[in-house]
């Protein structure tokens, strides 16, 4: 079996942040973090699959440290994504976290990332089911 763990023999486990900041060109607002993955030439959320037992909050932070270069503080859970993946499923387990230090350094896997405000990170998702999380985001964060 290869790909990393799953959830009975099909599913893959994958886990990820929507990584936020304080806008620092509005003194109210936020931005959230996109990753661009040229292999797929989509945008996104920092995000990937699990190492072999590996926890998925752990992972969702190890990632974002991947893809972005950025270390963070994680929060609220956020809404479970579910969709097949080259044809077998996959559950994405996603936080809120916010950005604490770090900067971007291009990869094969993240060629570029943008930090945008929520109404403009929602427009630039490639997938329609991530948008959800950017309302949850912005949910979790009034709330607390």
């Amino acid at each position: 079996m290869s790909g990393g763990p799953t959830m009975g023999d099909e599913t893959v486990l994958a886990a990820g942040c929507v990584l936020w900041r304080r806008s620092p060109h509005s003194d109210e607002g936020i931005e959230i973090c996109l990753v661009h993955r040229p292999k797929y030439d989509d945008w996104s959320f920092p995000k990937g699959k699990l190492k072999r037992g590996e926890d998925a909050l752990a992972g969702a932070v190890r990632e974002v440290l991947e893809e972005t270069g950025y270390q963070c503080v994680p929060g609220a859970r956020l809404p479970s994504a579910y969709y097949l993946a080259n044809g077998r499923p996959k559950q994405v387990s996603y936080w809120a976290a916010e950005a604490t230090a770090g900067s971007f350094a291009p990869s094969e896997e993240v060629d570029r990332i943008l930090w945008l405000p929520p109404a403009e990170a929602r427009n630039r998702l490639t997938q329609p089911r991530d948008r959800i999380l950017v309302d949850a985001l912005l949910e979790a964060l009034h709330s607390a």
